[in-house]
C-alpha cells in the first residue's frame, strides 16, 4: 500500500476526500462523478495545449526564420519536460495524492503560458523554448496524475472505456487547438509583419493562462476520492514491475507511438504545403484542425468499440492500418491521396495512448502510480522524432522524414497483438 495521507491536514486543507483509501468503486456516486468530470477536463486543456503546439511548428519557421530541424526543438523542449517531470511527480503523488500533483501541474501550465509575454517582447526562439518547457513540466504533472486516477475511478473492467472516454476531450483540445492557431498566428497570408503574428500569440497564452487558473481554483475548493493505491487484490504480495512483460511492452510502444504522433503532427503543415501548392500554411493548420477531429471522432468511436473488441487486438488493428496509410501518404504521387490518408492517420491514433496505457497498468496493484510514471516519462520520443524528422526533411525530403511514423506504428502495432497479452504476475514478499 502506498504511503497515506495525513487525514486531519487532509481535512484542514481541503484537498481530496477523507473517505478511506481504496478502489473507486468503493465511493459514493457522485462523489466520483464530480471527480470525473474534474480530471477529464485537464485532458481538453492539455489537449488544447498540444493541439496550438504544432501550429507554432509552423509560425516560427516563418516568423524566426527556424528551419525545420530547428522548429522540431519545441517538441525537444515540450515533450522532453514530460520525461524529467514524470518521476518527481509520482513520487510527490505518493506522499501527498494526486490532488496535490494536479494543482502543481496547473500553477506551472499557468506559469509558462504568461512566460509567453517576455518572449514575445525579446523575439527570442530559446525564449519560447523555455516557455513551453514550463508549460510542459506542468501537463507532465497533470497527465501524470490525471491519466492513472481515471482508471481507478471505478471497477477494472471498465479502466480502457474510462481513459479512452476522457482522452476523448483531449481530443477535442487538440481539435481547437489548431482553430485557435489557424485564426490567430497566421491571419490570412505571410506578408502579415512577425510583430503582429507574435502579439495574437501572446494573447491567445494570456487567455489559456486566465483560464488555466480558474481551473486550479477549482480543484483547490473541491473534496476529491483519496485513492492511493488498488492493491487490495494481492494483500500479500506486492508487483516487481521489471518482471511484468506486459508493462515493458507498454513502455516501449508508448515511446515509439508518441514518437509517431508528434512527429506526424509537427509536420502536418509542412506536408500538405509541400504536397499541393494551392494550400498556404493558415489552411494547412486548418486541416490539422480537420485531422485532430478526425482523432476526436476515432476516440468516440473507439470507446464504443472496446465494448466489443479486446482493447489489445484493436491497439493492433489500429497500428497495422496506420502503417499502410502513412506508406501511402509517403510513396503515393497524388496530393489528394496522400493527404487524405494522412489524415486518416489521426483517425486510427485515436485510441492508441489511452489503450496502451490502460494495458501497461493492468494488474499492477500497488504499483500503478509508478508505472504511470514510467509511461508518462515514455512520452519522451515525442522530443525525440521531431528534431530526427526536421534533420530528414533538411537533408533530403519531408516524404523520407515521415518514415519514421511508419516504423513506430509498425512497433505499435506488435504490442497490440502479442506485447500486450497480460502474463501471470510476479510478485514478491512484502
Amino acid at each position: 500500500m502506498a504511503t497515506s495521507v495525513d487525514q486531519t491536514s487532509v481535512s484542514q486543507n481541503n484537498t481530496e476526500s477523507s473517505l478511506n483509501p481504496g478502489h473507486g468503486a468503493q465511493y459514493d456516486k457522485g462523489v466520483v462523478r464530480v471527480a470525473f468530470l474534474l480530471v477529464t477536463s485537464l485532458f481538453f486543456l492539455w489537449g488544447l495545449s498540444y493541439g496550438l503546439l504544432d501550429v507554432l511548428n509552423k509560425h516560427f519557421q516563418e516568423t524566426l526564420n527556424v528551419s525545420h530541424a530547428q522548429s522540431g526543438l519545441l517538441q525537444t523542449a515540450y515533450f522532453g519536460a514530460y520525461f524529467l517531470w514524470a518521476l518527481p511527480a509520482s513520487y510527490l503523488m505518493e506522499k501527498a495524492g494526486y490532488k496535490v500533483g494536479i494543482i502543481l501541474g496547473l500553477t506551472l501550465y499557468a506559469l509558462g503560458a504568461l512566460l509567453f509575454i517576455p518572449a514575445t517582447s525579446v523575439a527570442s526562439f530559446s525564449f519560447f523554448l523555455f516557455a513551453l518547457f514550463v508549460i510542459a513540466s506542468g501537463l507532465g504533472c497533470l497527465e501524470t496524475a490525471a491519466n492513472p486516477y481515471v482508471t481507478v475511478l471505478g471497477p477494472h473492467e471498465g479502466a480502457a472505456r474510462r481513459i479512452n472516454l476522457s482522452q476523448s476531450f483531449n481530443g477535442l483540445g487538440q481539435f481547437i487547438g489548431p482553430l485557435i492557431g489557424g485564426a490567430f498566428f497566421f491571419q490570412g497570408d505571410q506578408a502579415q509583419e512577425a510583430a503582429s503574428a507574435s502579439d495574437s500569440v501572446q494573447l491567445v497564452y494570456i487567455v489559456i493562462a486566465v483560464i488555466v487558473v480558474l481551473v486550479a481554483a477549482m480543484f483547490w475548493r473541491t473534496p476529491l476520492p483519496d485513492i492511493r493505491s488498488d492493491a487490495t487484490d494481492e494483500p500479500e504480495h506486492h508487483v516487481v514491475l521489471t518482471q511484468q512483460k506486459h508493462f515493458i511492452g507498454a513502455v516501449v510502444s508508448q515511446f515509439f507511438y508518441i514518437a509517431a504522433q508528434v512527429g506526424v503532427g509537427a509536420f502536418f503543415i509542412n506536408f500538405v504545403v509541400s504536397r499541393s501548392a494551392e494550400i498556404t500554411s493558415q489552411e494547412g493548420a486548418y486541416l490539422l484542425s480537420v485531422a485532430m477531429l478526425l482523432l476526436l471522432v476515432g476516440r468516440f468511436s473507439g470507446t464504443a468499440l472496446l465494448l466489443k473488441v479486446a482493447p489489445g487486438k484493436l491497439l493492433g488493428i489500429y497500428g497495422a492500418v496506420n502503417t499502410l496509410l502513412v506508406l501511402v501518404a509517403v510513396f503515393v504521387p497524388s496530393s489528394t491521396v496522400s493527404i487524405g490518408a494522412l489524415l486518416g492517420v489521426f483517425f486510427f491514433m485515436s485510441i492508441m495512448f489511452p489503450t496502451n496505457f490502460a494495458l501497461g497498468l493492468n494488474g499492477l496493484g500497488d504499483k500503478t502510480k509508478r508505472a504511470a510514471s514510467f509511461l508518462i516519462m515514455a512520452i519522451v520520443g515525442g522530443a525525440i522524432a521531431p528534431f530526427c524528422m526536421g534533420w530528414l526533411s533538411d537533408q533530403f525530403s519531408i516524404e523520407v522524414a515521415f518514415l519514421i511514423p511508419a516504423g513506430c506504428f509498425a512497433i505499435v502495432t506488435w504490442y497490440g497483438f502479442i506485447g500486450s497479452r497480460l502474463r501471470p504476475v510476479s510478485t514478491a514478499s512484502r
